[in-house]
């Protein structure tokens, strides 16, 4: 798992998230997609040289259609909707990226998504949804 805020968007910054990510979940050499918008953060030089380098496969949004991802725009859904999304803003870039890093941590290992059959995306990543597919039934 990999989130982080920024103060602008950038390829560099797109590219430095993408390769942690990639390492962190020890996915380099998977077969992996990253669908993205046509921003110029994600099709800028330094992210294409990093996607490429490390295998990730690129697929990017139809154009002036903003709504082609469902599992995406579930995350900004959820992002946006979640009781705890700050109304004011934040104080600061570094009260920012501790908001954002704790939702990334709920998101991804407590809240259950109907899409993945009630599970969450770590137990679904991690292999562990047949087991408890199977328990459920």
């Amino acid at each position: 798992m990999a989130a982080d805020v920024y103060e602008e968007e950038t390829a560099e910054y797109a590219s430095e998230l993408i390769r942690r990510a990639v390492i962190v979940e020890h996915c380099v050499g998977k077969k992996l997609v990253l669908h993205s918008d046509n921003g110029a953060p994600m099709k800028g030089f330094t992210m294409q040289a990093t996607l490429e380098r490390l295998g990730v496969e690129k697929s990017y949004s139809r154009p002036h259609t903003s709504n082609d991802n469902p599992y995406s725009e579930s995350l900004f859904h959820t992002l946006k909707n979640v009781p705890a999304y700050p109304e004011h803003g934040y104080a600061s870039l570094e009260e920012a990226r501790t908001w954002a890093a704790a939702f990334a941590t709920w998101y991804n290992t407590q809240h259950l998504h109907s899409a993945l059959q009630y599970l969450s995306p770590e137990q679904v990543h991690n292999g562990q949804a047949e087991k408890i597919l199977a328990q459920r039934r």
